[in-house]
């Protein structure tokens, strides 16, 4: 009782995480395994049983294997290590049907392992939440904390990749952590080795739970070198550099030390190097530590450069295009928080006891969301998770009570009202939340047009991620549908759920890849039949774009139903 006298926010935190769970599990068991579940469940699986990492090449292993862990408690599991997905080279081309062997063939309880691997996810978002409330903790006062908290764990966005055995929402809880490391070791008087220890660990498992969070390499520099943390701003400049530079090498060595943390993740794999380009296949002649972690950097660097198809507004591109997540963080990210965003920063800028910390969170932010333009790979406002515990942080120094007064074109006016809009915000996060459910994935602001129009602006992990089968078994039953005409876009196998389906053109899977250019069916005119179509197929984004010829019928019509907001259903007479 004395504990909960001294921090009343527990009586909010308990239910709130209890609610959180009520939604995650609602929604997660309708939803089937998404089209890249499969693959880093086989990746953590793999690792687990062997030691082996080969199959981690493009995700380092540390939220696979965590997500498969659960799976160990099942012990008739079996990997297809006899099939020669497992030993052909290069295994990113292989181990798509390694894969797929796993979860749909040598193993007959998809339901149970991906229910099991998805609840560590769970875990890592709670955990980005108490993240976000200790760094409000040290950057803010109560009630901050508390709303840091609750928007984190409600943001529709998180909680859609929140459920999913992938490394979106593990990246950026790591890298979150490794912020809140680092803001401690830079905050103590002179060089604080437990907290140097702390940063290092923390930065070695960011970096080895996602590739692209190194990006944040040169983004840590910088914060390390800026005056924002202890001392005084009537310092001397030399005292000011100093510092700086002393923070710098604190952040260069815990990141050396983080390299020994990425090895041990990798289970200290030591072998010969196996690079692709030219410039340094000349390497693969030594032997090394983690090799795979090395090839996966060099793999993701070349992806990112483009040869992926991207989807904006109707336009398609293999080069990506620059505003795209501009445009993805305008109609996905919650209405209220956009408009908070430049209130906050112009109140807790302007303010010389709050500038200091509003630059901490905003930097990073404001340089990810940069560096996030020139990437060619544009396939989700997923890869902006890493932005938005910046974000709400900062957004709960709102809540503090002393941001009253500020100059604002020579006016003194007060900002009593502050405190009230974080309340507005997790009540706009709620209201979205219970609007949405259980589609989180498919969640588009009302800016957007909501899900319904989001179809028409972002297709791909936006909306459509292969996660409404399930409902559409539903759907059939319910509504005496025997069979469907399905343009199916995902990796889960419609018939393991015993679905009756002719295949039309889709993705991946072979059965619908490989009718693109020979339909079976007049795209000029349909036959008569119930056609499900995923939003992605409907875009017939394999194709170039003069040869998208195959359900243009269908997208100068509105559909009759949908499943979800992934699936449409077109009734043809």
């Amino acid at each position: 009782m004395e504990q909960l006298r001294r921090n009343p926010s527990i009586w909010i935190i308990v239910p709130a995480i209890l609610l959180f769970w009520w939604l995650a599990l609602n929604s997660m068991v309708g939803d089937s395994p998404t089209v890249d579940e499969q693959n880093h469940l086989a990746r953590g699986a793999a690792f687990l049983r062997t030691g082996d990492p080969r199959l981690s090449l493009e995700h380092p292993p540390l939220v696979n294997a965590l997500s498969a862990l659960p799976l160990l408690i099942l012990p008739d599991v079996r990997l297809p290590l006899d099939d020669a997905s497992w030993e052909r080279q290069p295994p990113d081309v292989y181990w798509y049907r390694f894969a797929e062997l796993f979860l749909w063939q040598y193993n007959d309880d998809v339901t149970r392992m991906m229910f099991l691997a998805r609840l560590p996810i769970l875990f890592l978002t709670l955990g980005l939440a108490l993240a976000g409330y200790h760094l409000a903790q040290l950057l803010w006062e109560r009630p901050s904390p508390l709303f840091a908290f609750l928007f984190l764990l409600f943001d529709p966005n998180v909680l859609a990749h929140g459920r999913y055995t992938t490394t979106d929402i593990g990246g950026t809880t790591f890298l979150f952590l490794a912020t809140l490391l680092l803001w401690r070791m830079w905050q103590a008087e002179g060089w604080n080795w437990r907290r140097w220890l702390w940063a290092g660990l923390g930065l070695g498992l960011a970096f080895g739970s996602k590739l692209s969070m190194l990006v944040f390499v040169p983004i840590f520099a910088l914060l390390a070198i800026l005056p924002l943390y202890g001392g005084s701003t009537a310092e001397t400049r030399r005292a000011q550099r100093l510092a700086g530079w002393r923070r710098l090498l604190q952040f260069l060595t815990a990141g050396l030390l983080s390299i020994v943390v990425v090895w041990a993740i990798f289970g200290f794999e030591w072998g010969p190097f196996a690079f692709r380009g030219d410039g340094v296949v000349w390497l693969n002649r030594w032997r090394g530590p983690m090799p795979t972690f090395w090839a996966g950097l060099e793999q993701v660097l070349f992806i990112s450069r483009g040869g992926r198809p991207a989807f904006l507004l109707g336009r398609f591109s293999n080069e990506g295009f620059v505003g795209y997540f501009p445009v993805a963080f305008l109609v996905k990210t919650p209405v209220l928080l956009l408009l908070l965003l430049p209130v906050t920063a112009v109140i807790l800028l302007h303010q010389s006891s709050t500038r200091r910390r509003a630059l901490f969170l905003l930097l990073p932010a404001a340089f990810y969301f940069l560096f996030s333009m020139q990437s060619a790979l544009n396939i989700g406002y997923r890869h902006l998770l890493p932005m938005l515990p910046f974000l709400y942080v900062l957004a709960s120094g709102l809540a503090i009570g002393r941001v009253s007064r500020f100059t604002f074109y020579g006016t003194r006016r007060t900002a009593h009202g502050t405190r009230f809009t974080v309340y507005v915000l997790f009540a706009s996060l709620l209201i979205a939340d219970f609007a949405i459910h259980p589609h989180y994935l498919s969640y588009f602001n009302f800016l957007a047009g909501g899900p319904e129009n989001g179809r028409n602006i972002l297709i791909d992990s936006n909306i459509d991620w292969g996660q409404d089968l399930l409902r559409l078994q539903g759907w059939m039953d319910e509504n005496e549908v025997e069979s469907v005409k399905l343009g199916w876009f995902g990796t889960a196998v419609p018939d393991y759920y015993g679905i009756q389906y002719e295949p039309i053109p889709g993705a991946p899977l072979y059965p619908f890849y490989s009718l693109w250019g020979s339909p079976s069916f007049d795209p000029a005119a349909p036959e008569p039949g119930v056609y499900a179509i995923s939003v992605t197929s409907l875009w017939e984004l394999p194709l170039p774009d003069d040869q998208k010829y195959v359900y243009p019928w269908f997208r100068a019509h509105e559909p009759d139903d949908r499943i979800g907001y992934s699936i449409l259903i077109y009734e043809v007479p």
